[in-house]
């Protein structure tokens, strides 16, 4: 065989497999984006949706119960994670992602076409709050199947491949910006209260048939397919695995709070800094877009360099600034403050939060792998994520404080470093 036939060959081969690899991505990818799409788009027209189903005399009442009903639906996504990502680690990854889009996708059409409280009174916020546990049960399984479908296609790239997760979620926040700028500066008031609203959520429930399609028509890992598998993954996993657990959790607390941080930024602009809302739309647009370009990069160099000297590096320096970048942010309120403070911890999100997949994969078995990753990160999540818009909006409500969000990021940045040492230490994470 000659030089330029094998040369050929090569190249052919190298193509199909990074075409294969693309496949990959896009197929578990698409779910992790829908399902963030969703919660953004819940949390960016917070304020519409709390007079249109939550209505009370008290605009602040109003909003901390349109808050609370997005931080208590996240009480089901440990409760799916356990579920779905049993069924996951008993029955392929390929079966658990099919479920979970599908459940996903039902729970976006219910609210994209829910009549508001002045149409059917108190059924409209029981039938909100139950789309929401739907949405966020589905949501329990989607990051452990995924990610151990994409960790397992490619164990070599794992760092790379599952980084893709987080990068669909920038992608979705600049999807969901972009939504909410365009939406709040061509609309009026009455337009987005009457049916503005309901555009982005439209969209997003088109999504999840794309999906579907997509992954019914991939091939299930071979590492699942050779792997032993566990009557009781679950139990095994809270009989055998709780420090892993633990770590898995504590790794996560910096970047899903500053995650829902950002989600609840467009709210904090208009109502403590005073600014118009399409700004606070335009700074997350940046960060989204941030996330989905950084993230990709890095998670290759986390496959070089390791996790744990990036997220320690960074946590570090998120700890140290991010207050500053509050001060600065609300002593001169503009957008273009607005934006430096909001690219600043998305850069720094972005970089701690891109390892995290990877990281959470080798913690645990390919028996186990599904079921720990997605319980972990739930109840992480859960904890620290889906209840940071109603803490920040309660601490600023109760302390009168618009610098209390940067004081709670330090203390989810300190307990994440902490985690990280004792792991390094006990775990030998690299």
């Amino acid at each position: 065989m000659s030089t330029e036939t094998v040369r050929m060959s090569s190249t052919h081969e190298q193509r199909a497999s990074d075409g294969k690899v693309a496949k990959l991505i896009v197929a578990t990818s698409i779910g992790n984006a829908l399902e963030f799409y969703d919660l953004v788009v819940y949390g960016y027209f917070a304020g519409i949706l709390s007079k249109l189903f939550f209505p009370a005399h008290d605009h602040t009442v109003s909003l901390l119960l349109t808050l609370g009903t997005f931080a208590l639906s996240y009480l089901a996504r440990p409760v799916g994670a356990l579920v779905l990502g049993s069924y996951g680690d008993r029955h392929g990854r390929k079966a658990a992602l099919t479920l979970s889009i599908s459940l996903m996708t039902l729970g976006t059409g219910l609210v994209a076409l829910m009549p508001p409280y002045a149409s059917i009174g108190v059924i409209a916020p029981i039938l909100v709050f139950a789309s929401r546990l739907l949405q966020r049960f589905s949501a329990g399984g989607e990051f452990g199947s995924s990610t151990a479908f994409l960790v397992e296609h490619k164990p070599e790239r794992s760092g790379f491949m599952s980084s893709w997760q987080f990068s669909s979620q920038g992608a979705s926040t600049l999807l969901a910006s972009l939504f909410g700028a365009v939406l709040t500066s061509t609309l009026t008031t009455a337009q987005l209260e009457s049916c503005g609203w309901r555009i982005p959520f439209l969209f997003g429930m088109l999504i999840g048939p794309i999906g579907l399609y997509i992954r019914r028509r991939m091939d299930e890992t071979p590492e699942f397919e050779h792997a032993e598998k566990l009557e009781s993954p679950v139990r095994v996993m809270l009989a055998t695995q709780k420090t892993r657990l633990l770590v898995a959790i504590g790794s996560l607390i910096l970047t899903t709070t500053a995650n829902y941080m950002l989600l609840y930024m467009p709210t904090y602009a208009a109502r403590q800094l005073g600014l118009s809302p399409s700004s606070g739309f335009i700074a997350t647009l940046t960060a989204g877009f941030i996330m989905m370009v950084l993230v990709p990069i890095v998670g290759h160099l986390s496959d070089k360099y390791g996790r744990y000297r990036i997220m320690i590096v960074t946590g570090a320096v998120f700890f140290l600034t991010v207050y500053p970048a509050f001060m600065f942010m609300n002593a001169h309120p503009s957008l273009p403050t607005l934006i430096a403070a909001v690219v600043w911890v998305a850069l720094l999100k972005a970089t701690y939060f891109a390892p995290i997949p990877a990281l959470m994969a080798e913690l645990f078995p390919t028996a186990t792998r599904t079921t720990g990753m997605a319980f972990g990160y739930n109840i992480g999540t859960t904890i620290f994520g889906g209840f940071t818009p109603l803490a920040v909006a309660s601490l600023i409500a109760v302390t009168h404080n618009n610098l209390a969000p940067g004081l709670y990021l330090m203390i989810a940045a300190v307990l994440s470093l902490i985690t990280l040492v004792w792991a390094r230490r006990h775990l030998n994470i690299r």
